[in-house]
């Protein structure tokens, strides 16, 4: 196994390519405006939108959204052309865009990859304990005999998959967009060219809920950030002449499919045909979670540590054992606790998505069947 991560600035395009999200070889040429660059994005029918100055969070919402309770995707900002709620207000309409960064022209460039049909593998490099080896590839049982001395970040844990599957290495892929975060971490782009198919963003820093340990996926329920964006941290660089993302391969989106990166539409069967009036029972339990959804939401008007959560944890495992038994759709269910998180603590999505996600399982693991709706 290679003990350091592998140069991807091989291969850096060395002619300079006339678009806007493109990095000029000579060094001379300034870098593009964040406008030019939402403007290119939106052109290409990619909702994009403001993120914090500096960062790579979404702009903070307005006054009014930090102290009421609502569904982001649901918030009459949007409709104002506000940018409340980050990736909900995602747009290609080019007047809000020139308003919003003639607002904020600092402002950097986050694109919401659901809209635009995007899915993009997120390699970090952070330097971090190593799990044991049933963790590293969910699923993927890796024997003894195979050495993994030097395996340190996710460009070894993606490189380890694909060489499982005897596929090239995505991180090696010069085909797609390729962009080099300021961490040393790598997004590789692909465009999903079967809509019919939605994939949903990873859930957290578990391995159980990403593609490899240290490989996140960026799809559905998320966004990413644009190349040339420029935080405190650096700047978010493309790699190589490729500026447009290859469709995504079939080893991957059946890799997808395996880790659970599938939104499922169809809903979750209800009860036992015996039963009957599956409505209002679903209407039932519907109303039991979305009152401690509501718990979540409330917390956004109060300082940390006053029960956050506890209360997500609740109404993610009140929701996890309701659809295990039958009585709710759980991606529908999951969907409205990130949405209610995301209110409440927009500044910790990865963590608050880890908090669903184990809760969701446990929960599902032991489905609820509760008086009034058994």
């Amino acid at each position: 196994m290679r003990g350091t991560k592998p140069d991807h600035t091989r291969g850096t395009d060395r002619r300079t390519v006339q678009r806007p999200a493109d990095t000029a070889s000579s060094g001379v040429a300034p870098q593009p405006r964040p406008a030019e660059v939402a403007r290119w994005l939106a052109g290409r029918q990619w909702p994009v939108h403001p993120l914090a100055p500096g960062r790579k969070t979404p702009a903070a919402n307005c006054e009014q959204c930090r102290v009421r309770s609502h569904e982001p995707s649901r918030c009459p900002c949007h409709e104002q052309g506000l940018w409340c709620h980050g990736f909900h207000s995602a747009t290609t309409d080019l007047a809000r865009i020139d308003a919003w960064w003639s607002r904020e022209p600092r402002a950097g460039v986050g694109v919401s990859c659901g809209p635009a049909h995007l899915v993009v593998l997120d390699i970090d490099a952070h330097a971090a304990q190593v799990p044991d080896r049933d963790r590293l590839l969910p699923g993927i049982p890796i024997p003894e005999q195979v050495n993994l001395s030097g395996l340190a970040s996710g460009f070894d844990t993606l490189a380890l998959l694909a060489a499982y599957r005897r596929e090239p290495d995505p991180a090696e892929d010069e085909t797609t967009l390729r962009v080099r975060t300021p961490s040393g971490g790598l997004h590789i782009w692909y465009v999903n060219s079967e809509p019919t198919v939605r994939y949903r963003s990873s859930t957290g820093s578990s391995p159980r809920t990403a593609l490899a340990w240290q490989v996140d996926v960026r799809a559905h329920g998320g966004y990413i950030v644009a190349p040339t964006t420029r935080t405190s941290a650096g700047l978010y660089t493309p790699l190589g002449a490729v500026r447009e993302p290859a469709p995504l391969p079939a080893w991957l989106s059946a890799e997808l499919r395996r880790t659970g990166h599938v939104i499922q539409t169809s809903p979750v069967p209800g009860p036992r045909p015996a039963r009957r009036a599956p409505v209002p029972r679903a209407g039932a339990a519907q109303a039991l979670v979305r009152s401690l959804i509501e718990t979540v939401r409330e917390c956004a008007a109060s300082a940390e540590g006053t029960g956050f959560t506890e209360k997500l944890n609740r109404a993610a495992y009140t929701a996890g054992g309701l659809a295990g038994a039958g009585h709710l759709n759980q991606a529908e269910a999951r969907q409205e606790l990130a949405e209610a998180a995301h209110y409440a603590r927009p500044h910790q999505t990865r963590r608050n998505e880890t908090i669903i996600d184990a809760a969701l399982s446990a929960g599902a693991s032991r489905p609820f069947h509760p008086k009034g709706l058994a």
